[in-house]
């Protein structure tokens, strides 16, 4: 397998921002890490092992890359206005300046332009679902494991205009039912899993509302529930991503 790492600057965030590719060619793919992780974790947390025979085999490449959880949904306790902001930034990194690199190097490999999916669990679940539902004209695919998909567990009661529009919970129950979004999401692929074993009650409450918001409003994403001996640990999210990637990929 194909391993790079690169370090760009990010006129966004103010500083270097480093990630790691894997595979040379395939569908672009987007790793978000858990929370406060790191750009490192798709390898050694062993994810990459249950990827590689989709990267080995030329039908994906993964892009892992770094957050600023702990600036801003993790700072509990720092000042809301900032947090949020500091995650906004992190946002237009992503979307402004990762993607259309993403973009150039998957298109030189693949002699094509295509969408982006996006993959995380926990908080890497929550990024990937939001980048998904609030760009879906640039990420067409998200696969979301154990993720909070609200505000309440990291901001309580405070919700200014961003947190709104980082909440897919919120922003997706007032989407107006003409929105041009929704024909993009039912075009493509999208699924949401959560077991409800340990540590997965306030996710699970969150998948929950998710799933009810998107089936008010028509949006065909998938959601899956694990059993209740399913808990929130990386061996049962390995499982998850051998279940479900061929749905993906083939």
């Amino acid at each position: 397998m194909e391993i790079r790492y690169e370090k760009h600057w990010s006129g966004w965030l103010n500083r270097d921002m480093e990630f790691k590719i894997y595979g040379s060619c395939g569908k672009p793919v987007i790793f978000i890490p858990c929370q406060a992780g790191r750009f490192w974790d798709f390898e050694s947390f062993k994810m990459v092992d249950y990827w590689a025979p989709w990267i080995e085999s030329g039908k994906c490449m993964v892009f892992s890359i770094d957050t600023i959880d702990n600036e801003s949904w993790a700072a509990i306790g720092a000042d809301n206005r900032r947090r949020i902001e500091n995650h906004e930034k992190w946002y237009h990194y992503v979307v402004d300046e990762l993607v259309p690199y993403i973009k150039h190097i998957a298109g030189m490999a693949n002699g094509h332009d295509q969408g982006i999916m996006t993959f995380g669990a926990s908080m890497g679940a929550m990024h990937a679902a939001n980048f998904y539902y609030r760009r879906p004209d640039l990420f067409d695919g998200c696969f979301a494991i154990s993720g909070l998909y609200d505000n309440k567990e990291f901001f309580g009661d405070y919700c200014d205009e961003l947190v709104y529009a980082n909440c897919p919970c919120l922003y997706l129950q007032n989407m107006p039912d003409d929105h041009y979004y929704k024909a993009i999401y039912n075009s493509q692929k999208s699924l949401i899993v959560c077991g409800q074993g340990a540590w997965e009650e306030p996710l699970l409450e969150s998948t929950r509302w998710l799933d009810t918001v998107c089936c008010q409003k028509g949006i065909h994403t998938r959601f899956e529930y694990w059993g209740y001996d399913v808990d929130h640990d990386w061996p049962w999210w390995y499982k998850m991503v051998q279940t479900y990637l061929p749905w993906f990929l083939g």
